[in-house]
């Protein structure tokens, strides 16, 4: 028998409703590395071992929904510097949501220019 037991995640799909705009905000913006577009429904970008595909559905297409995506990162608050500076409107300042014997979950959300639902997420290591 096959299933997903020992499947990774290869590719996601962010659908948009303006590529240009959506290209602009994950290549500029979030500073995503790019691979390439195909005009005029898809981008694509690298984010570590998972690929991100933005898209504007077909016409006569049903709108999809989406999942929230969480990117990690190692420092969290110089992120959000970064990503506010960049005209990244912020859903809130970066919180911790969970204390761990050996690190600190933090989280921070914000949105992209279609709405989708994004955040950032990071494991601080707590002192011995």
């Amino acid at each position: 028998m096959s299933d997903l037991s020992s499947a990774t995640v290869g590719q996601l799909l962010i659908p948009v409703e303006n590529l240009e705009r959506s290209t602009a905000f994950f290549r500029d913006q979030l500073g995503i590395p790019f691979l390439f577009s195909a005009p005029p429904q898809m981008s694509f970008f690298q984010a570590g071992a998972v690929r991100l595909l933005v898209g504007v559905r077909e016409d006569g297409a049903t709108s999809l929904r989406g999942s929230m995506v969480y990117f990690k990162v190692s420092d969290i608050h110089a992120t959000y510097e970064t990503l506010a500076s960049r005209g990244v409107t912020m859903g809130d300042k970066p919180h911790l949501v969970h204390r761990a014997p050996t690190y600190e979950l933090w989280l921070c959300e914000f949105r992209d220019p279609d709405g989708n639902p994004f955040c950032l997420m990071s494991e601080v290591p707590v002192a011995a």
